[in-house]
């Protein structure tokens, strides 16, 4: 059975997050901080295409922007949690570093780091609110841990 969902090895899947954020340029100078690119052909005064990798990009939107996309209200993600946006990186240092970087361009820490030993986890909130989790999979700890019969 096919489904939407239904790729070969070699189709990644595109994901696109759409986050409504106060001030873009703001938004700008805080993302680009933490080493991430933005895509000027769908850049405009009410929209960054920031990219993430080739599968992956984030649309950062005026709030005006994003209301015009969907009729419920926007959730203050200073207030509430709308999502957990986690980023697999290639090590443990670099977890700490985007996790040090966002807090020196004024991110906010909601939570203690997370080692469960196959797995090292930051979280950052972004100057709007949303909480970002750059996170490390140690694939050797993990599958040691599953041939010994250990959950993940």
């Amino acid at each position: 059975m096919h489904t939407a969902l239904t790729r070969s090895q070699e189709e990644a899947l595109n994901l696109y997050l759409n986050l409504p954020v106060q001030d873009l340029d703001r938004s700008r100078a805080f993302f680009a901080a933490l080493g991430f690119a933005f895509d000027p052909n769908f850049s405009d005064e009410t929209a960054l295409a920031m990219r993430v990798s080739d599968a992956c990009g984030v649309m950062l939107l005026t709030h005006a922007k994003f209301a015009g996309f969907t009729p419920r209200p926007i959730a203050d993600a200073r207030k509430t949690t709308e999502a957990l946006i986690a980023v697999q990186l290639d090590c443990r240092e670099a977890v700490d570093a985007m996790f040090d970087k966002a807090l020196a361009e004024g991110g906010e820490a909601p939570r203690d780091p997370e080692d469960h030993g196959f797995m090292y986890a930051r979280a950052f909130a972004d100057p709007d609110g949303h909480i970002w989790e750059p996170f490390w999979m140690d694939k050797a700890a993990l599958a040691e841990m599953q041939k010994g019969g250990g959950a993940a």
